[in-house]
């Protein structure tokens, strides 16, 4: 059973990689997270017994900051909070975000500046254990002053109020702890605000969608691999002395791959034996992937400091150290989001046109036209291409840069948000529809390489080629494609349970 420790601080994405991977994992919190998380309680604490003037504290939230809240309406606040920022709307984000946002959001209070009680820590940690998932609708964040009205879906549960999803059904919270023997709590000063006042739902889609897109791109070079040996491409392309010379290490390490995997091939060819050069879909093969791994790097540091993050506000230091500021502004992780989004949707554009290039007969070497077992009348992969150059099309819009928008809220106070939680999505999106495009790319790869002749393959692509032709069929008569493009869809996922 894989066991994650929380502390607030050492979180990386292969933890969450595993502990999303591994149905029954479990999550720790470290004895030194709990002791920060106690002295940052006692702060707050003293703060009310003091009635002293700190935001979100004893101070109503965003426009109604200068407005004083009573000690004995502090309670009260905090419920009325999420009450009232529970606003989302549109399809429910997958179990596995909604379960990674609960884990994210305790990381963040474990660092010991949120001012939580201990038993709030333990609630959130039983709900990730027992895997009540919060129902969370996906829409409705401006990405500043964090994910209010997401997080306010994951906050309610914990309260017994609100919905939980169960058996893939939204069940009331309540019937769902009654089972369980599980004690809904009541939230305390400082706590609601606490719970919501961060950039969670944006970073873990992102996470997610980084671990995915990650996976994707290393299997973009195996199929394009698959492709290369399909049409004759010309290995020349990929000698080290281009790429060193221009020196980006992912270019580099994208033309070792392609080299690796068309070794020993019998179906490759070199410059000036069949043609002088290839197009660029194969040829620029490390010079595009390169430039689309480079954005992993950038999203992936971003994903990593976000996930250990104070992100709340106010952030509590000391007694006298209790600072309102913005850290719960998501624009770190809206440029990520939007960077990742191109370098993802350029894996799908040059694939599509690898598919364009293996149905067309004009440009396949020889290759059936549209693979058809039956000139006429069998359409055989015509259609596959249409479908990819659909999912092609939607990326671009898809990947229009959503961290260029603000539109200001809560009276002109917050006059400036990220947007982040619509780039995630969208990325997210952008992650699936790439995805079916690979899938299609493969499924019409394999069987060129079937004609062609598997034995000629190379020893590497020869082991993908008998792993993928279980998941899909050579194309031997016309039939419903979009199963096959599903199943090796699925095949492709990163993490199955999504």
């Amino acid at each position: 059973m894989v066991v994650l420790k929380l502390d607030g601080s050492a979180l990386e994405i292969k933890d969450i990689k595993s502990f999303l991977q591994h149905e029954n994992s479990k999550i720790e919190v470290t004895e030194d997270a709990y002791k920060r998380v106690h002295a940052s309680r006692q702060i707050v604490e003293n703060i009310i017994d003091n009635e002293r003037t700190i935001y979100g504290i004893t101070t109503g939230f965003g426009l109604f900051s200068d407005v004083l809240i009573s000690k004995e309406k502090t309670s009260q606040l905090q419920t009325n909070l999420i009450r009232s920022h529970a606003v989302g709307v549109g399809n429910y984000l997958s179990e596995n975000t909604a379960l990674l946002m609960m884990v994210l959001r305790l990381n963040t209070m474990l660092k010991g500046h949120s001012g939580v009680r201990t038993i709030l820590v333990d609630q959130l940690k039983t709900f990730i254990n027992e895997r009540i998932i919060p129902a969370i609708p996906e829409q409705g964040s401006l990405g500043a002053s964090g994910d209010l009205a997401p997080l306010s879906h994951m906050a309610l549960p914990l309260t017994g109020e609100g919905e939980v999803l169960k058996d893939g059904k939204v069940t009331p919270t309540i019937e769902v702890l009654k089972e369980k023997q599980i004690e809904p709590i009541e939230l305390a000063a400082k706590e609601g605000l606490a719970l919501i006042n961060g950039t969670q739902a944006m970073t873990a889609v992102g996470v997610i969608t980084y671990i995915e897109a990650e996976k994707l791109m290393e299997d973009s070079l195996w199929i394009s691999s698959l492709t290369h040996q399909s049409l004759h491409g010309i290995t020349d392309a990929y000698d080290e002395k281009i790429h060193i010379a221009r020196g980006y290490d992912e270019q580099i390490y994208v033309a070792k791959k392609m080299r690796e995997y068309l070794k020993d091939s019998k179906l490759t060819t070199h410059q000036g034996e069949l043609r002088v050069q290839d197009a660029y879909s194969l040829r620029c093969i490390p010079q595009v992937h390169g430039a689309s791994f480079q954005t992993l790097k950038y999203v992936k540091e971003k994903l990593e400091i976000e996930m250990n993050a104070a992100n709340d506000n106010p952030l509590i230091f000391s007694e006298n150290e209790v600072y309102s500021g913005g850290n719960f502004h998501g624009q770190p992780i809206a440029i990520a989001m939007d960077l990742l989004k191109i370098g993802v949707a350029e894996i799908a554009n040059i694939s599509e046109r690898r598919i364009e290039r293996l149905v067309n007969p004009d440009l396949n070497d020889g290759l059936p036209a549209f693979l058809s077992p039956e000139d006429g009348l069998q359409s055989g992969a015509m259609i596959l291409q249409y479908m990819a150059a659909s999912l092609v099309s939607e990326n671009k819009t898809l990947a229009h840069p959503a961290s260029v928008d603000s539109i200001p809220s809560s009276g002109n106070q917050e006059d400036h948000v990220s947007m982040g939680t619509i780039g995630a999505r969208h990325a997210r999106d952008i992650v699936e529809n790439v995805r079916n495009v690979l899938a299609t790319e493969l499924f019409i790869a394999l069987s060129a390489v079937e004609i062609r002749g598997v034995d000629k393959l190379s020893p590497k692509t020869k082991e993908k080629f008998d792993e993928y032709r279980k998941v899909a069929a050579f194309i031997d008569q016309d039939r419903k494609f979009s199963d096959d493009i599903k199943q090796l869809s699925l095949a492709l996922r990163a993490i199955q349970s999504i």
